[in-house]
């Protein structure tokens, strides 16, 4: 596999985004510079990314995030 990641990724195994063997492998994201370790989904073209909003769930049991907009840098986590 190559290093370059998807424009967009996402957690949720429901997403036509969902990439099951690249999440296992490990996916960091800086955001405006900061490492983010909540987040849901990302795409970096349009610059936003998708957060948990603390504990709370929607009636489905799925968790509600707010979409951030920004700078997004996604890499892989090298795994010692």
């Amino acid at each position: 596999m190559t290093d370059t990641l998807p424009d967009r990724l996402s957690t949720n195994p429901k997403s036509p985004f969902y990439d099951e063997k690249l999440l296992q492998q490990g996916v960091g994201i800086k955001f405006d510079g900061q490492e983010k370790t909540n987040v849901e989904e990302y795409c970096v073209s349009e610059g936003w990314i998708r957060v948990a909003v603390g504990k709370t769930v929607d009636r489905h049991g799925n968790p509600l995030t707010i979409k951030l907009k920004g700078k997004v840098e996604p890499y892989l986590e090298k795994k010692a």
